[in-house]
C-alpha cells in the first residue's frame, strides 16, 4: 500500500483549552499549584497541542522538573526548539512542522523561510512582500499556501501571524538553505519600510515639527497611504505597529544598520508624544543613542557625522522625558547634560532651542526657579531661527514657569501671546493651543478670577475631548478645572464630574496609579 503524505493541522488552543490539557496530563493540583507558570507554559507553547503534549510529558517523568524551572528554560529563544523535545528525539515541533514545509511549492517555501527572520510575529501582506523582495500580489498567493498549511494564520484585521514556534522552525529552514547574508539584508528591507512609513505618519500628525534627519530623497514619490482615501489614521497605525517597529530597532542595532537605526528612532518618537509607553519609547531612544553615536564614528562624510551628532543630541533631549516621568532625574540630567555639549556648539539654532526648552522641563521638577532662564534661551534661539511654533511652544512653558514663580500678570501676557500665535497659523496648531488655555485658566485662578478660571479650563477640557490623542491633556486639564472649582466652593458635581473623568482617561492610558489618586480624591468628597 503506498503511503501518502498527510498535513497535521497546528491550529493553537485557546488560553483555557491549553490549560485543560495541562490538567488532564499533570493533574489539576499541579496545574493550580503554579498557575502563574502554567499559564505562561500555554503562551510559549502558543497553545499547540504537540507542543503541549511534549511539555506535560517532560514535567510528568522528571520528578525534579517544576513548571517555573521549565518556564525559565523555554523563555530562552535560543534553545526553545530543543525545548520541545524528549530525551534523545527531534524536536517534535519540527518533527511536526517538517512535512507541512517540505510540501510547500519552492516559493512559498522560501517566503516561509524569510517570514521566520522577522523580528516580529504578526505582519500584513506588504511587510511580507518586502520581506521576500517580491510584488505584493504574489506575496498574498503564497500567504494563502502557507495559511491552507497551516503555517501562517489569517487574523480577522486582515494581517496574518505566524506563532513563535513556528517562526523558530522557518528561521531554522532559513539558516540551512539561506544566503548568510540574507538576514541583515532582509533586516535592511524591512527597517526601511517601516523608516519611510513612520516618517510619514510623523508629519501626517504634525507637518512642523523639529527633524533632525533629511529623509527628502527617501520620502520622495512614495505612496503615502495617509493620505489616501480610506487609508489608516496615522496615530491609529503607529499603536498597532508599535511592538514591530521596537523589534526593527533592536535587529538593525544588531547588524550595525545605524543610520537607520537613529533616524527611525527619531520618527517614532512621535507615537509617545502622544500615547505615553514610558519603557517603550526609554528602550527606543536608547537604541536610537547607540545607534547615532556608531554611526558618527564609522561615518564617511563630515556632513554624515554632523547630522549623526545632532542625531544624537535630539535623541537624548527626547530621552530625558520619560526619563522624568519614571522618576529618573538624575539620570535625565546626565541625557540633558550631554545634549546641551552636543547641541550648543552647531549652527543648528532649531536643535540648540529644543534642547533648552527640554533642560527647562527638567528644571520645573527639580529645580523650578531655574526654568525660567531656560525657557527665555530656548524662545530666542527659536526667534533668531524663525521657528514660530517653536517659539510659541517655548513661550507657553516659559508662561508656565512665570506663574510657577507667582508672576501671573507676565505670565498672562506669554500665554496669550503663545495661543494667538498657535491658532492663527496656517497649520492651526488646535490641541496645543488647547493646552495653553488650559494654563490660562490656571492662571486666573491664581488671580482669584474663578468664573474666567472655570471657563477657560472648560473650553481647553471640550477642545482636548474631541481628539483621542489629546486624551492626557485633557486629563491634566479635568484635574486643573477640578481644582479650581473645589477651591471655589459650592460646586461638587463639577469637580466630581472631572475627577471620574480624568481618572478613566488615566486608567484607559494604563497609568494606574494615578488614576487610584484621583479615585481617593473622589471618596473623599463625601467625607
Amino acid at each position: 500500500m503506498q503511503n501518502v503524505a498527510r498535513l497535521i493541522s497546528v491550529k493553537p488552543l485557546d488560553p483555557q483549552g491549553g490549560l485543560e490539557l495541562l490538567r488532564d496530563r499533570c493533574g489539576a493540583e499541579a496545574v493550580e499549584a503554579e498557575r502563574e507558570a502554567a499559564e505562561r507554559l500555554v503562551e510559549l507553547c502558543g497553545g499547540l497541542p504537540v507542543a503541549l503534549q511534549v511539555v506535560a510529558a517532560r514535567l510528568v517523568t522528571d520528578d525534579s522538573l517544576g513548571m517555573a524551572e521549565l518556564t525559565a528554560e523555554l523563555d530562552d529563544e535560543a534553545g526553545r526548539l530543543a525545548g520541545f523535545a524528549l530525551d534523545g528525539e527531534e524536536s517534535s515541533v519540527s518533527a511536526v512542522l517538517g512535512p507541512s514545509y517540505r510540501l510547500l511549492p519552492p516559493d512559498a517555501a522560501r517566503l516561509y523561510r524569510l517570514l521566520g527572520w522577522l523580528p516580529f510575529g504578526s505582519f500584513d501582506a506588504g511587510v511580507a512582500a518586502v520581506a521576500a523582495g517580491l510584488d505584493t500580489r504574489s506575496v498574498k498567493r503564497l500567504l494563502r499556501v502557507l495559511v491552507k498549511a497551516s503555517l501562517v494564520e489569517a487574523m480577522s484585521d486582515g494581517r496574518c501571524r505566524m506563532h513563535d514556534l513556528v517562526r523558530l522552525h522557518a528561521r531554522e529552514r532559513a539558516v540551512e538553505d539561506e544566503l548568510e547574508s540574507e538576514q541583515a539584508a532582509l533586516t535592511e528591507r524591512v527597517g526601511t519600510h517601516y523608516l519611510v512609513l513612520t516618517a510619514l505618519a510623523d508629519r501626517a500628525l504634525r507637518k512642523e515639527r523639529l527633524r533632525i534627519a533629511d529623509l527628502s530623497d527617501l520620502l520622495r514619490d512614495v505612496d503615502d497611504p495617509f493620505t489616501r482615501a480610506g487609508g489608516p489614521p496615522p496615530l491609529e497605525w503607529l499603536d498597532t505597529e508599535h511592538p514591530a517597529i521596537l523589534a526593527v530597532l533592536r535587529a538593525a542595532v544588531r547588524y550595525e544598520l545605524y543610520p537607520l537605526a537613529w533616524q527611525l528612532a527619531e520618527a517614532f518618537s512621535v507615537l509617545f508624544l502622544y500615547h505615553r509607553y514610558l519603557k517603550t519609547w526609554q528602550e527606543s531612544l536608547t537604541l536610537g543613542i547607540e545607534a547615532a553615536v556608531a554611526a558618527a564614528a564609522s561615518a564617511d562624510t563630515a556632513g554624515e557625522i554632523a547630522e549623526a551628532m545632532a542625531g544624537e543630541a535630539r535623541l537624548r533631549s527626547l530621552l530625558s522625558r520619560p526619563l522624568l516621568d519614571l522618576g529618573e532625574n538624575d539620570r535625565a540630567k546626565e541625557q540633558l547634560e550631554k545634549a546641551v555639549a552636543l547641541a550648543e556648539p552647531t549652527d543648528r539654532l532649531a536643535l540648540r532651542a529644543s534642547v533648552q526648552e527640554f533642560l527647562g522641563r527638567y528644571l520645573d521638577v527639580v529645580e523650578p526657579t531655574s526654568a525660567v532662564a531656560a525657557y527665555q534661551r530656548s524662545l530666542e534661539l527659536n526667534e533668531q531661527a524663525g521657528e514660530s511654533r517653536g517659539a510659541a511652544l517655548a513661550g507657553f512653558f516659559l508662561g508656565c514657569a512665570h506663574d510657577a514663580r507667582g508672576d501671573h500678570a507676565e505670565a498672562m501676557l506669554l500665554l496669550r501671546r503663545a495661543q494667538q500665535q498657535l491658532e492663527s497659523r496656517a497649520e492651526p496648531d488646535m490641541r496645543m493651543a488647547a493646552r495653553v488655555r488650559a494654563a490660562i485658566g490656571v492662571v486666573h485662578g491664581h488671580l482669584g478670577e474663578t468664573e474666567e478660571a472655570i471657563h477657560e479650563l472648560q473650553e481647553a477640557v471640550r477642545v482636548l475631548g474631541g481628539v483621542a490623542k489629546g486624551m492626557e491633556y485633557e486629563a491634566k486639564a479635568r484635574e486643573q478645572l477640578a481644582d479650581v472649582a473645589q477651591r471655589a466652593g459650592g460646586r461638587v458635581e463639577l469637580v466630581r464630574e472631572c475627577l471620574s473623568r480624568a481618572g478613566n482617561i488615566y486608567e484607559a492610558l494604563g497609568n494606574h496609579s494615578r488614576a487610584q489618586e484621583l479615585r481617593r480624591r473622589l471618596l473623599g468628597l463625601d467625607d
